[in-house]
């Protein structure tokens, strides 16, 4: 994983743990790198890997087990794809319904377009 500067670190450690969740790469109830692991594999600060943690955890992503480590909860995938589901609509194709109907574009022509796009 390489950092950037578009968000904080922690929210980056958190997207991509819910990528690798909605992928697959991570199962439910499959433990994760714990926090020292986390920084130490990717040299960043314990406390900011563990803010990225705790966020999941808020968010229903990950449960603890007391000394143990971290877990995928049941149902991050499904909760996390609604999710996704929910911004995909929201950010991507609310505004590209506007767009079209304010260049005069039928709808009906978007999705004879996104079907052929499908089919290709």
């Amino acid at each position: 994983m390489v950092f950037d500067d578009r968000s904080p670190i922690y929210l980056q450690i958190a997207d991509q743990i819910k990528s690798d969740i909605v992928t697959g790469a991570l199962a439910e109830d499959e433990q994760v790198m714990s926090t020292n692991q986390y920084a130490a594999s990717y040299r960043i600060n314990p406390a900011t890997a563990a803010k990225g943690f705790a966020q999941l955890v808020d968010e229903g992503v990950l449960y603890k087990k007391r000394g143990i480590g971290m877990f995928v909860a049941p149902n991050a995938r499904d909760l996390l794809r609604t999710s996704r589901r929910d911004s995909f609509f929201a950010e991507v194709v609310d505004p590209m319904i506007r767009e079209a109907k304010a260049i005069g574009v039928p709808l009906k022509d978007v999705v004879q377009h996104i079907r052929h796009y499908g089919d290709a």
